[in-house]
């Protein structure tokens, strides 16, 4: 009989505690789900590894053009210079579609904006020839009113001769500078810039050409 009662007491002693089962069990999942020092080092690593990568690439992706230093600034100093100016000549564009009175109204204003939606397509173009080359456009208000040579007048002017005398200058003032800017790039061994200017100094020309015309017609005074 005593050994009996030895046996079981011997049972109960080595039996663990439900509680002090699922303490341990519950312990040991936590060590498991807390990652250690050193894994989060090596996480860390990774990271800073990965992030490494992603900027090796992006300078490589930027820093690809076939330029100089000193032919890339001054192709950089063309393009963000026509960039800005035309934004401002889009802007302009619109104020006078916008501002337009009198008798010819409905010809200025469908022919402003007709051009203006010419124009604003070469925004963009220019825009991304400088990125292609490692270059930021111009984007700011103030940027773009230091590089422009348009003028964005603030007053309204709703005279058809006044406006249209102004977009005559602004284009006689654009194109001169485009031919200048299509050599400068051209001589910088940037065909492909050189060909963008070429294309926008036709654009340019007709509108010259056409805004001319108008501004020839007796019947506006």
């Amino acid at each position: 009989m005593a050994r009996k009662t030895e046996s079981a007491t011997e049972k109960n002693t080595t039996r663990k505690s439900p509680a002090k089962t699922a303490s341990k069990s519950s312990s040991s999942r936590t060590k498991a789900a807390r990652p250690s020092q050193d894994d989060a080092v090596a996480s860390s690593g990774a990271a800073l590894a990965v992030t490494s990568s992603a900027d090796a690439d992006f300078e490589a992706m930027v820093d690809h053009n076939y330029l100089s230093q000193d032919e890339f600034d001054a192709v950089q100093e063309a393009l963000q210079r026509t960039l800005a100016t035309t934004i401002a000549l889009y802007l302009k564009f619109k104020k006078f579609h916008w501002d337009i009175r009198g008798r010819f109204f409905r010809e200025l204003h469908l022919a402003y904006d007709e051009m203006a939606e010419e124009v604003f397509a070469s925004i963009d173009v220019l825009a991304e020839r400088l990125v292609m080359l490692g270059g930021s456009p111009v984007a700011a208000p103030a940027d773009i009113e230091r590089y422009s040579t348009v003028r964005v007048p603030t007053e309204t002017i709703r005279d058809a001769r006044e406006q249209l005398r102004q977009l005559v200058e602004d284009h006689n003032r654009i194109t001169h500078a485009m031919r200048d800017d299509s050599k400068t790039v051209d001589d910088a061994n940037d065909p492909a810039t050189a060909d963008i200017f070429n294309g926008l100094l036709h654009q340019h020309d007709e509108h010259r050409w056409m805004l001319q015309a108008i501004l020839d017609d007796d019947r506006l005074d």
